[in-house]
Order: structure tokens, then C-alpha cells, then sequence
């Protein structure tokens, strides 16, 4: 029986309470998505919340690190060429590059650890 699921709303990453300046430092100047504000109730929990097309990425506060993962979000580029020249030029590093059943993508981590999947259809 179906949950009678049509979409996501938002995904949530996390992220130490010691990186979170670092990591929407990253996200906001790197990935330059739309800032949304939180609700009052919320904000004074820290982290933020972007837009991402139709989809919100919400970063929320930890007091620690988690560990290393596989898991990750794979963020759709227009131009993966300049997206990766982009990422080059601020020091992040390239993980894995590869062609997985026609999207064509790049592999990176925040400055927390939390895998990122940039990818071209």
C-alpha cells in the first residue's frame, strides 16, 4: 500500500556546531543559493535554509561531527564545466568524476564532511 508520496519538500544536511560558520560560509558564497528565512521559532536553533529550484536544502546544527558516508545530495548544473572551474578555484577538492547512466558528475565534500554530487544530464 502506498504512502500516496508526490514529491520532496526539503532535504536536511547536518552539520557541527564548531563548522557552521565555515559551512554556510560554503554554501552561500560557493554555491550562491537562495538564502530563505527561517521561521522565528527556529532560527535561534543556527543553520540555515536555502532554495534549490523547487526543492529547500536546510542545514541544521549538531554539537558534533558525524562520520564520514557515502550519503550525499546530487545537486543538476546546467554547465558542469563551469561548476567544477568554480570548485577548482576555491581550493575544494575533486573526489570522483564519472559518468553514471548519462549524468556526468563530480564528487566534493563541504568543509563538515557532507558529500555533494554535482552532475550534468
Amino acid at each position: 500500500m502506498s504512502l500516496g508520496i508526490t514529491g520532496i519538500d526539503h532535504v536536511q544536511i547536518a552539520v557541527p556546531k564548531a563548522l557552521e560558520a565555515v559551512c554556510l560560509k560554503f554554501y552561500r558564497e560557493i554555491f550562491a543559493f537562495p538564502e530563505l528565512v527561517k521561521p522565528a521559532e527556529l532560527q535561534a536553533r543556527g543553520g540555515a535554509w536555502f532554495q534549490v529550484g523547487t526543492v529547500q536544502m536546510h542545514i541544521g546544527v549538531d554539537p558534533d561531527a558525524s562520520p564520514r558516508s557515502k550519503r550525499h545530495i546530487c545537486f543538476l548544473t546546467a554547465d558542469l564545466a563551469k561548476a567544477k572551474a568554480i570548485v577548482v578555484s576555491n581550493g575544494i577538492a575533486i573526489e570522483e568524476e564519472s559518468v553514471a547512466e548519462g549524468l556526468s558528475r563530480f564528487f566534493v565534500r563541504d568543509p563538515a564532511g557532507n558529500r555533494i554530487e554535482i552532475g550534468q544530464r
